[in-house]
């Protein structure tokens, strides 16, 4: 109905068609001048613009975590050699010790006694041995002067006490060097430097021998040496043949806000485990603020099968995973399609084993917007940095 009054209106008002005509033709117009100056700027309609990465050569290897624990280079318990009370304990808890420092006294009355007895038996034993060789001496010179003037029996008899006293002396000297031995073990010294992790008695605690495995001695004190540590961490089967004495490595402390460094790997029990298929892998750290505490946790980071050197590209360029293919620009800016054979694969990275040549450009994106034979303008991205260990 309305369509048929506007039908009307428009007979009846030939001017109005007249007007409808030339706003067309303008509007057609105006098109045709745009085209005409975009041809005049690019010479061509304006192309679709693509993302672009350039292959290029890279050291590529996968990494591997491993969870890994600190613990002490050396920890020793110590235990007193002989029975006696402790009247000095001169260290606790938390104390930082060096090597050969008294860190207890034990009180042994009886030791020291029996010291000074064995002390007076080396005195009697020199003198013994000074008397009877004097005696000797005497009677082997009169003998020279005089032959027949001493009696051989004598002689004997004397060389017979000479040499019984020399003997007596070294058993005296030995049993008083024993008794200096078992005295000077009431004195509890520090084997190495380290810290005071554990104190088991106090003054006036009665401690027993410990001179056997099977005894239930009570110890004095725990030291550990803690300003070298150990990380422990266990390599699975398949990255036991990337497990190399002086291997680079990288460790994170996430308790101490995730501090990292890089250390190497010192030694490795070259014996896989049957139960968990796992060989613990060894480091050594230094420790000389004791920032590191024995029993925490880390992570240790490992590089395995390293690719020095070789061709790569992102993980975004490639498409299809049995038939791996790339979209590469030519020469004329033209997308071809390329099938590629990949090797190791990383978070990022591809290596490229055949199917590119280095310099070659591949899209890296969503492929279905772009068409093989296409032209296209090209925008290469920007490498990522590489992070600085």
């Amino acid at each position: 109905m309305k369509f048929q009054i506007v039908k009307s209106q428009i007979q009846k008002h030939p001017q109005i068609m007249a007007a409808i005509v030339v706003i067309g033709l303008g509007v057609i117009w105006a098109g045709y001048r745009a085209q005409v100056h975009a041809f005049a700027r690019g010479g061509a309609v304006a192309k679709a613009t693509a993302s672009v990465a350039k292959v290029t050569r890279e050291d590529l290897f996968k990494e591997v975590t491993m969870a890994a624990e600190f613990r002490p280079y050396q920890e020793v318990t110590l235990h007193a050699k002989v029975s006696g009370y402790v009247s000095k304990l001169n260290v606790d808890i938390g104390d930082t010790v060096k090597a050969g420092q008294l860190l207890a006294t034990l009180e042994v009355p009886e030791l020291q006694a029996e010291l000074d007895n064995a002390q007076a038996a080396k005195q009697k034993a020199e003198a013994d041995y000074t008397n009877a060789h004097l005696i000797y001496s005497r009677l082997q010179s009169v003998n020279k002067e005089h032959p027949n003037l001493v009696a051989q029996q004598d002689l004997d008899t004397a060389q017979a006490n000479d040499l019984t006293a020399t003997a007596a002396i070294a058993a005296a000297k030995a049993n008083f060097e024993k008794f200096q031995t078992l005295v000077g073990y009431t004195q509890i010294t520090a084997p190495f430097n380290g810290v005071v992790t554990h104190r088991y008695a106090d003054p006036g605690t009665l401690i027993q021998a410990g001179t056997a495995s099977d005894t239930q001695a009570l110890p004095l004190v725990r030291v550990s040496d803690n300003y070298r540590l150990r990380l422990d961490f266990p390599v699975t089967v398949n990255y036991v043949k990337a497990i190399q004495l002086g291997t680079p490595v990288e460790v994170r402390v996430d308790s101490l806000n995730g501090k990292t460094f890089t250390s190497t790997i010192s030694r490795f029990t070259h014996q896989v485990d049957d139960k968990t298929r796992t060989m613990i892998t060894e480091i050594e750290v230094p420790n000389p603020k004791l920032e590191l505490i024995p029993g925490m946790y880390a992570t240790v980071i490992l590089k395995v099968a390293q690719r020095p050197n070789t061709l790569a590209i992102p993980v975004e360029a490639v498409a299809g995973e049995k038939n791996p293919t790339v979209f590469v620009l030519n020469r004329d800016r033209q997308i071809e399609e390329r099938a590629v054979r990949l090797g190791l694969e990383t978070p990022e990275k591809f290596e490229v084993l055949s199917g590119l040549n280095e310099g070659d450009l591949v899209i890296v994106g969503n492929r279905a917007q772009f068409q093989t034979g296409e032209k296209v303008e090209p925008k290469l991205l920007a490498a990522a940095p590489r992070d600085e260990k």
